[in-house]
């Protein structure tokens, strides 16, 4: 059975509006797009339940983003107000919410935000690697900005990112998707998932290929996604996930501003010289869910997790091998009654990630495509384990208050074991995130919060040895720690589906990574004391509608990023360099009655400081680009042409920061795409 849903999302002059949030259901409703009830359901409830959190979250409906190129996370989380995503032109992508690792290196483990699949855990103590994300494998993602992660046990200043895969309540019995575009670029994807009785499945093999826009970035990768669900009877189900994919980028280096505006296409000389590449010889990820109803109200979920990430990285003047195991655990239990005659929502929860003993590298000398003798080795050992514990109470009808404590502890160890053991750091540390918030329903279409809370992120154990400043003696360092403040407002208006979000955010012992040689991993150290403060902003709005003629509709993201340090002895209150300060994101849209749409949209983003001591920078561009496309009424053909920088614009997609340039024009970016063409279609067998 399917039913059609309209999907609304507007937006008109986003000054004061924010956040493709989940304010109702219909804020995930983005075109005219035929959907199953099971999807709707999960939908609907996602919305919800984001909803009932004192703070910004956006949810991402994969039927929206699928309607163009789905070839990163780039693609997955565009027009996410809150959210700075952009690709450095591989699998990679440089991701930071709030200011949440906005200098680490696209393609390095990730860190800020804690990554989730399914509810499970993705991130671990060594960071947030991306091989494993295939963004056709997704049925939706949920953003949780800042602290609002807590109930997932997410303590880190840049909150939680839940991807959601497909089951076999919300696949096709098989479907078939193939995209292709400019730079050599192809996509493609064949799945089924089924409901067999109690049991369910959901299969998808996935393999990609592209040139690369700049030379000497070509790249490949393949995998595949699977679980299986079981319903045991209505207490009692579980579903067991698998995760497997091989990448395999050349790497390009970064450029000079000077570079971008002549020679976009270029590589960096010295990448040119040598093979620098990034193989990853397979990265597997196994994980179970298990849910137990114990009443209506109550429920108790188990989680376990099994993870293996080995690299291979050949940049700069050595190689090294790298191999990463976790095993990780998850409790929690969810119930909703009374507290002193008071609707009252309880969330206890316990998470644990641990490196296995392989986890460690060695590391080879190089001269040119020569690698030479095994020179060093290292192991890096650690583990976050998390209790928390959270309250939703509503004091007086339709006002809530959120109270919450969490408990981190956190071992880093760092050891050098080859040529000689000796070097070693071992750190084990006790920290607490306490939270507190409040939201009021002033009526069914607006809601106004605030959330008072702390994060807690420690230093990655490999961070320990590259920071350091000899080559057999890792140092120690100290745990991030902030204190935020968050005000926020969302609802339904004349204007369309809208939300508003503001925060300010005094970081302490803030873990930033500077480029000290080029061609080498970027070193990470403990700052003096910064702040990060902004604006969060979006709105989904519906232009002019007609039954029978169509719908045009509009919808915006805005994200305002002031990050600067507080006194600092060197650079006094300079602006933390990486992203920018103004970004923002909109698409006009028009959707007919018969499934053809047609959109323009943009893409704008003030300058980015490219060194700590803002002696450069990268020019301001703004970006345009238009898609057309077909959803067939019956939901089983979807074709689309997705056209990107109409203008060729040449601009700075990633910077990746130095110390003090000098004012000189230093390689730190990476470039944008110039003008590309992607076309695509995708057929369901119901």
């Amino acid at each position: 059975m399917r039913c059609v849903l309209p999907l609304s999302s507007c937006l008109g002059l986003l000054a004061a509006l924010a956040a493709n949030q989940p304010a109702a259901a219909s804020s995930v409703e983005l075109g005219q797009v035929l959907i199953t009830d099971e999807e709707q359901n999960d939908l609907s409830a996602a919305s919800e339940r984001l909803r009932e959190v004192p703070g910004a979250s956006n949810l991402v409906d994969m039927q929206r983003a699928g309607q163009g190129r789905v070839a990163s996370n780039q693609d997955v989380l565009a027009y996410q107000p809150g959210v700075f995503a952009q690709s450095a032109g591989n699998d990679g992508i440089k991701l930071s919410i709030r200011g949440s690792g906005l200098n680490r290196a696209p393609g390095a483990h990730g860190s800020g935000v804690y990554t989730m699949f399914d509810g499970l855990p993705l991130t671990g103590p060594g960071g947030t690697p991306y091989e494993l994300f295939e963004p056709l494998w997704l049925s939706r993602a949920e953003v949780l900005r800042g602290a609002n992660g807590f109930d997932q046990g997410a303590l880190a200043l840049g909150g939680a990112l839940n991807y959601i895969t497909h089951t076999g309540y919300d696949a096709a019995p098989l479907q078939v998707r193939y995209e292709v575009g400019s730079h050599g670029y192809q996509h493609r994807q064949v799945s089924s998932g089924q409901v067999l009785g109690k049991l369910d499945y959901y299969l998808a093999l996935t393999d990609s290929e592209y040139d690369g826009y700049q030379a000497h970035s070509s790249g490949s990768a393949k995998g595949v996604a699977a679980n299986f669900g079981y319903r045991f009877n209505p207490d009692l189900e579980t579903r067991f996930y698998l995760r497997y994919r091989e990448t395999d980028n050349e790497l390009a280096g970064r450029l000079t501003k000077q570079q971008i505006k002549h020679h976009p296409r270029a590589a960096n000389p010295n990448y040119l010289a040598r093979d620098d590449s990034r193989p990853q010889p397979g990265s597997t990820w196994l994980g179970n869910k298990t849910t137990f109803y114990l009443d209506d109200d109550a429920r108790l979920e188990a989680g376990l997790v099994y993870h293996d990430y080995p690299m291979d990285l050949r940049e700069g003047p050595m190689r090294l091998k790298v191999a990463y195991t976790d095993v990780s655990g998850t409790l929690n239990y969810f119930r909703r009654d009374t507290l002193f005659g008071h609707d009252s929502k309880t969330t206890v929860g316990w998470r644990t990630t641990k490196h296995l003993p392989n986890s460690g590298a060695s590391q080879f000398a190089r001269t040119g495509d020569v690698f030479g003798a095994r020179t060093r080795d290292f192991t890096y050992q650690g583990s976050d384990t998390v209790l928390h514990f959270g309250n939703d109470l509503e004091l007086v009808p339709n006002l809530w208050l959120t109270t919450g404590l969490a408990m981190i502890y956190t071992r880093r160890e760092s050891a050098v074991t080859y040529p000689a053991e000796g070097g070693k750091v071992s750190m084990h540390d006790w920290d607490y995130a306490p939270r507190l918030g409040l939201r009021y329903d002033i009526r069914p279409d607006l809601q106004v919060y605030g959330n008072l809370s702390r994060s807690v992120e420690p230093p990655h154990p490999w961070s320990l040895i590259w920071s350091a400043p000899t080559a057999y003696q890792p140092i120690e360092m100290q745990n991030q720690t902030a204190t935020t403040l968050e005000l926020g407002a969302r609802g339904d208006s004349a204007v369309g589906h809208w939300d508003l979000a503001w925060y300010y955010a005094q970081v302490r012992h803030e873990l930033l990574a500077v480029e000290i040689m080029q061609g080498a991993p970027a070193k990470e150290f403990n700052a003096s004391a910064t702040v990060h403060q902004g604006v969060e902003a979006g709105l989904d709005s519906t232009l002019w509608e007609r039954a029978g003629t169509g719908r045009l509709s509009l919808r915006q993201a805005y994200t305002f990023s002031d990050f600067h340090y507080r006194d600092d002895d060197q650079f006094g209150d300079n602006r933390l360099p990486g992203i920018p300060m103004h970004y923002y994101q909109a698409e006009l849209r028009y959707d007919w009655p018969n499934g053809f749409y047609a959109g323009l949209n943009t893409q704008m983003a003030s300058k980015v400081q490219v060194d700590y001591a803002n002696s450069y920078h990268a020019d301001a561009y703004a970006l345009l680009g238009t898609r057309l496309g077909w959803n067939s009424p019956k939901q089983d053909w979807q074709t689309w042409l997705d056209l990107r920088n109409l203008t060729n614009k040449r601009y700075a997609a990633t910077v990746t920061p130095g110390y003090d340039d000098a004012g000189k024009d230093v390689a730190r970016s990476t470039p944008g795409e110039g003008f590309a063409v992607y076309a695509g279609v995708s057929y369901s067998f119901r």
